[in-house]
């Protein structure tokens, strides 16, 4: 742990009879709370955001919280669970009420990203009085829609590149309702949307150098932890695949919290375009856009200085 912040540790908490854990850090008591709910399903990142974001901890106390099957919070009993996209949201509420009574405060900030936003969304909807804003990137709104934006993304790529393999790779996979022919097309497509800088924007990867790397270099997780990390991040998304393309948002047009969003331009994991035309919709007592014009689906990494720097300046507006 980083012996420069007063408190700077990590625990287990009981979330719904599930054993789930948290990082928290900040540098002193009593600062407003934000929650990170990551990407995924199974893609817990707070080694980025404590890589990236801890000037935040300045102001704020960060709660990195590896949810139910995810990163530190892996078992093998994972598997004899009945999972569904309710079972994560029921797991955020819960946490807000765990981490409102931690910490003492009323409210906390939600910061969801991707797969966050498909659980952070209805969590905010369903229980605003403990959600002080809403702050949202790599935003997904409508499934079906989604997935075929970004397979199309990739053949339009693949087409302008010349990249024969992939025009190959991709022929024949195109999703339908958001449902790809098996969890090995998905797989295809997203590798190729990682490669093109659908996902991350300044270094074009695949899916290994873009997640395990990071992951391997950043110290937060033991050997057996990356491990088991592993293991949570294939298995999760196979079993809630359907059930994540299967929600669509777009009659959400109403939060009762500040929403901010920082969106990549560049992102066609959920596009940027769907998520703009929600947003422009969208009634809040408080909203901001922010664009990253060198960022996809991760500005919170691929541009960390500018979008700590949004977050601070709208949640000040918002009166956080």
């Amino acid at each position: 742990m980083n012996k420069g912040f007063a408190i700077d540790y990590c625990k287990d908490v009981n979330v719904n009879g599930n054993a789930q854990n948290i990082r928290v850090r900040a540098a002193k008591e009593g600062l407003p709370v934000i929650l990170f709910l990551h990407g995924g399903p199974g893609v817990s990142d707070r080694h980025n955001v404590l890589k990236y974001q801890s000037a935040l901890a300045d102001r704020y106390t960060l709660v990195c919280w590896d949810q139910r099957g995810s990163g530190k919070s892996y078992t093998p009993e994972i598997k004899k669970e009945k999972l569904s996209v309710r079972t994560y949201i029921e797991d955020a509420k819960t946490m807000l009420d765990i981490v409102t009574r931690m910490f003492g405060v009323e409210k906390v900030v939600v910061a969801g990203h991707s797969w966050g936003t498909i659980i952070g969304l209805p969590t905010v909807v369903e229980k605003p009085e403990k959600v002080a804003a809403y702050i949202a990137q790599g935003v997904f709104i409508d499934g079906a829609e989604n997935e075929l934006q970004s397979y199309l993304f990739c053949v339009r790529e693949a087409e302008r590149r010349g990249d024969k393999a992939a025009i190959k790779a991709l022929s024949g996979i195109r999703p339908v309702d958001g449902r790809y022919p098996n969890n090995k097309a998905m797989m295809t497509q997203r590798n190729y949307l990682s490669k093109y800088g659908g996902g991350v924007w300044k270094e074009q990867k695949g899916l290994i150098g873009s997640i395990l790397q990071p992951l391997i270099k950043s110290g937060e997780y033991s050997i057996g932890e990356i491990v088991n990390y592993a293991k949570g991040a294939l298995y999760l998304p196979k079993v809630l695949w359907d059930d994540c393309v299967s929600a669509n948002y777009t009659t959400v047009t109403e939060l009762k919290v500040p929403v901010i969003v920082t969106q990549g331009e560049h992102d066609f994991n959920t596009p940027t375009a769907i998520a703009r035309e929600w947003f422009d919709k969208l009634s809040a007592p408080y909203k901001r856009w922010y664009s990253f014009a060198e960022s996809a689906h991760s500005p919170i990494f691929e541009e960390p200085e500018k979008w700590g720097a949004a977050v601070t300046e709208a949640l000040a507006e918002a009166g956080i």
